[in-house]
């Protein structure tokens, strides 16, 4: 049903779990720090940061589970069989153990024990700290793919984490206001404005660390300049150049500057371009590092692999979006009031 080869084992749904972790990394990070540092001014964002971290992680957990077609196994290997040596095992047990904190977080926020829910606050994103870092390091660690092996991997992928959590709650808060009809206090405005702050500081450094990573791509191996190749000009040029760098970086860039953030609809927009970049962003990682043949160079072997996902895949990015969208609707109906009080901490 899937479009992965054995030379090409990981595919899109790889890259959309990637996608949604991160993005819930980046919320729980946010959310911490305006929960820790109370008197900001994306206070009045955080609580519903730490649901929309917690769906953002269903949906990632959704979309793998499927992926690896044995979703009841993975819990239970974790548990029973752990490997203490292997980046996966660490990633995914720390994102479980990110989850049910958070979950215990938005409880005791819930009840009002606001002290306590900020040391968990603290624990959980740690954990989801570590636990992005060892996503990072999955693919840095490999050091028979040239194109992803290193060290920059897992600091990048901390850097689209904050980034694409910025993006996140702008566009679900905006979405929620429109949802409720309800008008936009200042602080929830202000607290946006902050959000749009970070979210043009982290596209340059985002853009910076991308730059970067081709530089020390074309003074590398053959391998590495073929991977930078298929993105600048081969088969993945056009979801590079025109999604990941125009839609996901440039362009919400640019709005968010000539607009002085002055502009919820501006913002919003430049948010949901970040995210769909940053999806496309996470697909160009995953098949980039895989595209070149590791017998490339024999007669008879093309100079990149073939990979097309398939209509399975996209529907299971679909259904992704959809454990989120109706975890944003269940906060919406149930937490709402949560989410709106002004002086929780």
């Amino acid at each position: 049903a899937f479009g992965n080869t054995r030379e090409m084992p990981w595919g899109m749904l790889i890259g959309a779990y990637a996608y949604f972790a991160i993005i819930s990394t980046g919320l729980c990070i946010l959310a911490v720090f305006s929960h820790a540092f109370g008197g900001n001014q994306m206070a009045p964002l955080a609580n519903r940061m730490v649901w929309l971290s917690i769906i953002m992680l269903f949906g990632a957990f959704a979309v793998i589970g499927l992926e690896i077609q044995n979703p009841w196994r993975m819990p239970l290997g974790v548990v029973l069989y752990p490997n203490v040596t292997s980046n996966i095992w660490w990633m995914g047990t720390l994102y479980g153990m990110a989850v049910g904190v958070m979950l215990i977080e938005l409880y005791l926020i819930l009840v009002g024990r606001f002290k306590l829910a900020i040391i968990l606050g603290v624990v959980g994103a740690v954990a989801e700290a570590f636990a992005n870092s060892n996503l990072g390091s999955v693919f840095a660690s490999l050091n028979s793919r040239p194109f992803w092996y290193g060290s920059q991997l897992p600091v990048f992928f901390i850097a689209c984490a904050v980034l694409s959590g910025a993006a996140a709650v702008v566009m679900f808060t905006h979405y929620s206001h429109l949802l409720q009809k309800r008008e936009m206090s200042k602080s929830t405005f202000l607290g946006l404005q902050t959000a749009g702050k970070i979210m043009v500081l982290m596209t340059f450094l985002v853009a910076l660390a991308t730059a970067w990573k081709f530089v020390n791509a074309y003074c590398g191996t053959d391998e590495m300049i073929m991977a930078a190749d298929a993105m600048t000009r081969g088969p993945l040029a056009t979801s590079f150049w025109v999604f990941e760098i125009g839609i996901g970086l440039l362009i919400p860039c640019a709005i968010l500057v000539f607009s002085r953030l002055n502009s919820i609809q501006a913002m919003s927009a430049a948010a949901l371009m970040v995210l769909v970049g940053q999806f496309f962003s996470r697909y160009n990682l995953v098949v980039s590092g895989q595209i070149v043949p590791s017998d490339y160079g024999f007669v008879g072997v093309p100079q990149y692999l073939a990979y097309t996902p398939t209509a399975a895949e996209y529907l299971l990015v679909v259904a992704g979006l959809g454990v989120i969208g109706l975890g944003f609707v269940i906060g919406e109906r149930y937490m709402d009031r949560a989410f709106t009080e002004e002086k929780t901490h």
